[in-house]
């Protein structure tokens, strides 16, 4: 099992989240964050400069079994990216078990189930 985490442009949220549950990956959870980027530019709007220095994301989380890796991260991927600088990054971080509250099941079983093989 792996935790696939993102951080993405708010503004391609709706794109990731439609593109995770055409691939088939129903539960997964966001968050808004804040970071540090490289970027360090101020930006003019409207005769008012802007400090660009702390970015607004959005974080995806996910935790799938191993055979969902690729098409978990592909579908970030094509759906985040726009080719410019702050499109943010992914993190696939190893998971050692996972475990249902509800029925005790551990590992990969309690991540889906078992009727709905996917």
């Amino acid at each position: 099992m792996k935790k696939i985490e993102a951080i993405i442009r708010k503004t391609k949220f709706d794109e990731v989240r439609d593109a995770l549950l055409e691939a088939g990956i129903e539960w997964f959870s966001y968050y808004d964050v804040r970071g540090i980027g490289k970027s360090r530019q101020g930006r003019i709007y409207r005769g008012v400069v802007y400090d660009t220095s702390c970015i607004e994301r959005t974080l995806v989380s996910v935790i799938v079994r191993d055979k969902n890796v690729e098409k978990t991260v592909e579908a970030v991927l094509k759906a985040a990216q726009t080719g410019e600088i702050g499109d943010g990054r992914i993190f696939i971080i190893p998971v050692e078990d996972s475990i249902r509250i509800r029925t005790g099941e551990r590992g990969d079983i309690a991540l889906y189930n078992a009727e709905q093989e996917n």
